[in-house]
């Protein structure tokens, strides 16, 4: 299926393809109400710099996937010792309808030949539960990241 790279006219969408990705997963709707209404602010600046990127699939003019990447700081680390950023692969969605036909994969191997191309060398992601054995399959490592909610 061909891909096509996001834009800010692709604002809602990826506003939309978030907020149902966590919905999927569980989350409470007045958590998401407020994520999202916090996101759409922080995405329309990034989409505008283009420090926030990504690819569509469309089928028939209708978007039933897209996925999100980002390049971050990041200092050298025995992962990449040669590179001071990594990539952040976020926002994959893949319509409920289109699932099971390989639209997550072509999306992660997409992500993968733009970190290669732009020399970066090491790339993680949150993966829901759901979505944890997609990217196993796709040679994905857990790591031993923890975090700490301060509020």
């Amino acid at each position: 299926m061909p891909l096509r790279p996001v834009n800010f006219d692709d604002l809602d969408l990826v506003c939309d393809h978030r907020r149902r990705m966590f919905e999927a997963a569980g989350r409470d709707g007045a958590t998401l109400d407020r994520m999202t209404n916090s996101f759409r602010p922080w995405a329309a600046s990034r989409l505008r710099s283009g420090e926030y990127g990504g690819w569509i699939a469309e089928l028939d003019g209708r978007a039933i996937a897209s996925i999100g990447l980002m390049f971050i700081d990041w200092p050298p680390h025995p992962e990449h010792p040669d590179c001071d950023r990594r990539g952040y692969v976020l926002n994959l969605f893949v319509e409920p309808d289109h699932r099971g036909v390989g639209l997550a994969s072509q999306l992660m191997r997409r992500v993968e030949d733009e970190a290669r191309a732009r020399g970066v060398e090491y790339l993680i992601l949150h993966p829901t539960a759901q979505a944890r054995p997609i990217y196993e399959t796709m040679n994905w490592q857990a790591t031993s990241e923890m975090s700490l909610r301060l509020s």
